[in-house]
């Protein structure tokens, strides 16, 4: 992981001065002797994961760097291995002595780092940025769960669900957003959808749905239904027509493949697609 590093008097002030002028700097004294801190050094790794974008794992080998960990341990206080110095900003903000439970860690790290929800939005946008949608709809799907009072996590949603054509949700979304959150990026979200609401009433659209109506037995026109929908972005409308297909004919043209096709494209863990998952699953067994 490339937020862990073994402190040295070459990367000394690099990473206790300048990298915490960036971010969190977890500095653990270590000592290969100490059956704690062998044991801490898992907590560590799984903590340097979850957090990758925001902490930094400074490990100091008291062994192998002696006058550098008495130095700093002068600076410290530091009364027992193991230890846990956050820094921020080149200062120290806490100390945690002795063995630590994950609970503890992540605790201390809880009063100096972003809300999980915040957290989440920022990779929903880093996601949306590298053009990731499905990840991108998840991580701003798990902060909206956080905190569904937030304007600026409702609009990063509504954005990523125009995008995958989630359009009613969208909607939804910024119908939410109260007036006093109506800023520039709101106006630019609800242009986008509105445009997108509009494209889904083409006259190719309006003219099939006549043709449906006219001719409902007619299986194939209901295929070529939901192709249109689904490209409108109405992935329910078209999973239910071509659900009624398949239920006539399990096996007519390329209704299943199609069908299968759309669920495929909603988002991990969407409802819409767990539930025409089932539906499908009804009539094959």
């Amino acid at each position: 992981m490339n937020n862990m590093v073994n402190v040295n008097p070459q990367n000394l002030q690099q990473v206790l001065g300048e990298t915490s002028q960036q971010k969190l700097v977890l500095l653990s004294f270590f000592s290969a002797q100490s059956p704690e801190c062998q044991s801490q050094v898992a907590i560590l790794q799984t903590i340097a994961k979850d957090y990758g974008d925001y902490i930094l794992i400074a490990t100091l080998d008291c062994d192998a760097e002696q006058a550098l960990a008495a130095q700093l341990a002068q600076q410290v206080g530091l009364q027992t291995l193991p230890t846990l110095v956050l820094l921020k900003d080149s200062a120290p903000v806490d100390v945690l002595a002795g063995a630590q439970a994950e609970t503890q860690i992540r605790e201390a790290l809880s009063k100096h780092l972003p809300q999980p929800h915040e957290m989440l939005l920022e990779q929903a946008k880093q996601a949306l940025i590298a053009q990731d949608l499905n990840q991108a709809f998840n991580f701003a799907k798990q902060a909206y769960e956080l905190d569904n009072t937030n304007a600026r996590i409702k609009l990063v949603l509504a954005d990523i669900c125009i995008q995958i054509h989630k359009l009613d949700d969208a909607h939804a979304l910024l119908g939410s957003v109260d007036e006093t959150d109506r800023d520039a990026y709101f106006t630019n979200i609800q242009a986008k959808c509105e445009q997108a609401l509009q494209a889904q009433e083409s006259p190719e659209l309006k003219a099939l749905q006549a043709k449906v109506e006219k001719y409902p037995n007619d299986l194939e026109l209901k295929v070529e239904l939901s192709a249109v929908y689904d490209q409108a972005g109405k992935k329910e409308p078209a999973l239910e027509l071509l659900f009624t297909v398949l239920k006539r004919d399990l096996n007519f043209a390329d209704a299943k493949v199609s069908y299968l096709a759309i669920i495929a494209s909603l988002p991990d863990g969407d409802s819409l697609a767990a539930k025409y998952r089932r539906k499908l699953y009804s009539i094959l067994y």
